[in-house]
C-alpha cells in the first residue's frame, strides 16, 4: 500500500497574533512546520509528503525542507483550508493508496498515531484520530446582554470526541469529497466527507497531539520542546565492549593496574580491555568516534601504548564536544585470576583519567562460569557503560 501525506500548512495563524505564520515559528531550534515534516517522515508507513504554504512562502520553505527525510514536495496553498488541501492533493501521486493529511500546528503527533489513522483508513475508507473528552459537556444557548448564557442541555460524553489530525483517506474517497466540497467551508476534510453521506470512522489519538493556535498553546509547545531538547543536550549514554585473547609471555593489564598471572592480553597497545572499553563508551555517548579510529592497531605510534594515556586522549575529545564524564559502570569477564584486590586501585586510576570522584566508577568482577573461551582463561572481556553530561 502506498500512502502519501499531506501537511496543511496554508494558514495564517492570525490567532497567534505572531509577526508571521505560525507554522514558520521556532520551537527548540526548528520551526513548527520542520518538526511535523519530520514526525510524519519518521513514520515507515508513509511513503511521500507534500507541503501546502501560503505562496509567498514557497520558495524559502522549499528550500528550508531540501535536506528533509523523503524529499516533500511544497506547493502553495489556498484562501481555505480545503483549497490547500486540494493543491497539495493535486500534487500527490496517482499511485497513492491512501492520502493522510495532517496540521502543520500539530508537530508532537507520534508515529502510533499515524499509523492507526492509516490502518483505519485502509479498513473504512476515512478515519481521523480523535480524543474522547473527558469533562461534563453542556450545551449553552446564546448569551444575554451581560454576557451570561443558560445551559440548554447536558450531552452524554461518551458520544463525544475531540478531532485531531492525521485524518485518512482512500484516495478515491477524498478525491470526490474535495470536488463536491469545493463550495463548502469546512474545518476539516472529515467533514466534507461526512456531507457525501459515507462514514467516517474515530481512531485512537493521544492527548499529547496538541495543536499550537493560541500564545498560550505556543508557550507550553515551547516548554515542551525545550524540555525535549535539554534532556537530549544534558545526559547521554554510551557502551563500550573489548575482548583480547590471552597469551603467555605479555603482562596482563587491567585499568592501569599490573596483576600477577602467568597469562596477558595480546594486542597492539598494551591490550587494556577495560580502558578500551570505558574509551569506546565515553566516546559513543559524546558520538565523537571510537577507539578503533582514534588509536588504530594498523599505527606504529600506538605499538605497546599506555591505555591509561589513551583513555585520557578519548576524555578530551569529550570535553572538546561539549560533555564531561558523570559516571561510568564496568564489568570485567575473566575466569581468572581473582580480580577483588584489585578493584579499587582500577577504580583510582580510571576516576583520575576520567576526571571523576572514584564514587562515580564501578568495576566489577565476573567469571564465565567454564563457558566458551573467557571461561577456559583463552580471553578475557570487558563492558562498560557511561553516563556523560553537558
Amino acid at each position: 500500500m502506498y500512502v502519501a501525506a499531506i501537511i496543511a500548512a496554508g494558514g495564517r495563524g492570525t490567532r497567534l497574533g505572531a509577526d508571521r505564520p505560525k507554522q514558520f515559528l521556532d520551537l527548540g531550534g526548528r520551526s513548527i512546520l520542520e518538526m511535523s515534516v519530520a514526525a510524519l517522515a519518521a513514520s515507515d508507513r508513509i511513503d511521500e509528503i507534500v507541503v501546502a504554504v501560503p505562496d509567498a512562502h514557497v520558495a524559502a520553505t522549499a528550500k528550508a525542507l531540501a535536506g528533509s527525510p523523503k524529499a516533500p514536495t511544497v506547493v502553495g496553498g489556498g484562501a481555505r483550508r480545503q483549497d490547500s488541501v486540494a493543491n497539495a492533493f493535486a500534487k500527490a501521486s496517482a499511485k497513492a493508496d491512501v492520502i493522510v493529511i495532517h496540521d502543520a500546528a500539530r508537530p508532537f503527533v507520534t508515529g502510533a498515531v499515524i499509523a492507526r489513522a492509516i490502518d483505519g483508513a485502509q479498513q473504512y475508507g476515512a478515519a481521523i484520530a480523535a480524543v474522547a473528552v473527558r469533562d461534563t459537556v453542556k450545551q449553552a444557548g446564546d448569551a444575554n446582554p451581560d454576557g451570561a448564557r443558560l445551559i440548554r442541555a447536558t450531552i452524554p460524553r461518551d458520544t463525544i470526541f475531540l478531532a485531531q489530525t492525521p485524518q485518512a483517506f482512500r484516495r478515491d474517497i477524498l478525491a470526490r469529497a474535495l470536488t463536491e466540497g469545493a463550495g463548502v467551508d469546512a474545518t476539516d476534510e472529515a467533514m466534507l466527507v461526512e456531507r457525501l453521506g459515507l462514514p467516517v470512522h474515530v481512531v485512537e489519538g493521544d492527548p499529547n497531539n496538541m495543536k499550537i493556535t493560541t500564545p498560550e498553546d505556543l508557550a507550553a509547545a515551547k516548554m515542551r520542546s525545550e524540555g525535549e531538547g535539554l534532556s537530549t543536550r544534558l545526559i547521554r549514554i554510551g557502551n563500550g565492549y573489548d575482548l583480547h585473547r590471552l597469551v603467555a609471555g605479555r603482562p596482563l593489564i587491567l585499568a592501569g593496574v599490573t596483576i600477577p598471572f602467568e597469562l596477558g592480553l595480546d594486542g597492539h597497545s598494551d591490550a587494556d580491555i577495560v580502558c578500551h572499553a570505558v574509551t569506546d563508551a565515553i566516546l559513543g555517548a559524546a558520538c565523537a568516534g571510537d577507539i578503533g579510529r582514534l588509536f588504530p592497531d594498523t599505527d606504529p605510534k600506538w605499538k605497546g601504548a599506555d591505555s591509561i594515556a589513551l583513555l585520557k586522549g578519548a576524555v578530551a575529545r569529550v570535553h572538546d564536544a561539549g560533555y564531561v564524564v558523570s559516571n561510568v559502570d564496568v564489568t570485567v569477564i575473566a575466569q581468572k585470576p581473582k580480580l577483588l584486590p584489585y578493584l579499587d586501585q582500577m577504580r583510582g586510576n580510571l576516576a583520575a583519567a576520567l576526571g571523576v570522584d572514584a564514587g562515580a566508577v564501578s568495576v566489577k568482577g565476573k567469571t564465565n562460569e567454564g563457558v566458551d573461551s573467557m571461561g577456559r582463561s583463552e580471553s578475557m572481556a570487558c563492558h562498560a557503560v557511561a553516563l556523560l553530561r553537558s
